[in-house]
C-alpha cells in the first residue's frame, strides 16, 4: 500500500501526462496451458503451477499423495508462509461441494479440461465478424459457444 507520500508524487508525476497516453495498460500473454502437467519438483514450483491453475478456465486434476484424484474447477486460492499453511479449493466436477486441499498434500497437477477462455479475445470476435461480412453474410449476430 502507497504512503501519503507515495501517492502525493504519484498524482503530481500524472499531473503532467497526456491522459490518453497513460490510459493503455499493458496486457497479459496467455499461456496454452490445456494438457500441460508441470513439474512439482519445489515450493517455487508448486506456488507457481497453481497460481496459473488459478487463472485456468477449465477443470484441473490434482492428485494427491494419499492417491486420491479430484476433478474440478479452481476457483480459489489461500497462500500461507509454508505449504501446509496454503490451500486451493475445488469445486469437483462430480459434485457440488467445495474441497480444500493444502499445498503440501498435492503430488501431480494436470490442466486436463478444455480452456473455455482460449481464443475468445475481443480481436477473435472482430475477426470473426468481418470475415463473416466479407463472405457476403447479412444480419450477422455472434452467438457465444454453448457450454458443455
Amino acid at each position: 500500500m502507497a504512503t501519503e507520500t507515495q501517492e502525493s508524487a504519484k498524482l503530481t508525476q500524472l499531473a503532467h501526462e497526456n491522459p490518453d497516453e497513460i490510459e493503455v495498460a499493458a496486457g497479459r500473454e496467455r499461456e496454452q496451458l490445456e494438457g500441460w502437467i508441470p513439474a512439482l519438483a519445489t515450493e517455487a514450483e508448486i506456488r507457481e503451477a497453481l497460481e496459473k491453475a488459478f487463472d485456468y478456465r477449465g477443470d484441473i486434476t490434482i492428485t494427491k499423495k494419499d492417491g486420491l484424484q479430484v476433478v474440478g474447477y479452481l476457483f480459489d486460492r489461500r497462500r500461507g508462509d509454508s505449504l501446509a499453511d496454503s490451500f486451493v479449493r475445488v469445486i469437483p466436477s462430480n459434485e457440488k461441494t467445495r474441497v480444500n486441499i493444502a499445498y503440501s498434500e498435492i503430488a501431480a497437477l494436470a490442466f486436463s479440461g478444455r480452456d473455455t477462455a482460449a481464443g475468445k479475445t475481443f480481436e477473435a470476435w472482430v475477426k470473426k465478424y468481418w470475415d463473416k461480412k466479407a463472405a457476403g453474410e447479412r444480419n450477422i449476430q455472434i452467438e457465444p459457444e454453448k457450454l458443455d
